[in-house]
């Protein structure tokens, strides 16, 4: 049985829900048994700004995530989905991640059902990490002020041979579910 709690707004069935733009609800505390699917995800994921909007533009998740693809062969698929539950969640900054280890623990448990629903290869992090840190590099020295990137040589890492485009969030959302829809038949 859903509640809604009038002091502070917010839907209570398992745990704190959210509803999704296609009606559907979200519960992050049991996000395995929560009706979602990729056009929810797309939907999220195209209008959350990367860098809690830190950026010089708008630069969502889901152009990131697609960029994120483009970098590996064998992981196509699952680096597209690597921030999926940003789609639930926001693109929360890793320092606030770091103050907040509940968020992280919440975090992994809506990734893990992502994983399960989507059919992920479980092998798939270190690469896609080694990846989204090349493309992380590459779009800080694009889209955000300088010397943000500093990071980067630093630890060795080499930015990958990327093009921020700045999407809209229309457009970011079409792109994201075309790569998803080619990755997925190709499977």
């Amino acid at each position: 049985m859903n509640m809604i709690s009038s002091v502070v707004g917010v839907r209570v069935a398992t745990g704190p829900t959210i509803m999704l733009a296609s009606g559907k609800w979200f519960d992050f505390l049991d996000p395995h048994g929560s009706d979602f699917d990729i056009l929810d995800i797309a939907n999220g994921l195209s209008k959350v700004c990367r860098y809690a909007g830190q950026c010089k533009e708008f630069y969502s998740v889901a152009e990131h995530s697609l960029i994120v693809s483009e970098q590996v062969d064998d992981y196509a698929f699952e680096a597209l989905m690597h921030d999926a539950a940003e789609a639930f969640m926001g693109d929360i900054t890793r320092p606030l991640k770091q103050l907040v280890p509940e968020f992280k623990r919440l975090e992994a448990a809506i990734e893990d059902a992502i994983s399960e629903r989507f059919n992920l290869r479980p092998d798939y992090r270190s690469v896609v990490k080694q990846a989204d840190l090349r493309v992380l590099a590459a779009e800080q020295m694009q889209i955000m002020a300088e010397g943000c990137a500093d990071w980067a040589k630093e630890a060795g890492i080499e930015p990958a041979p990327i093009r921020v485009n700045n999407l809209t969030p229309e457009r970011a959302k079409e792109a994201f579910l075309s790569r998803f829809y080619d990755l997925a038949g190709a499977r």
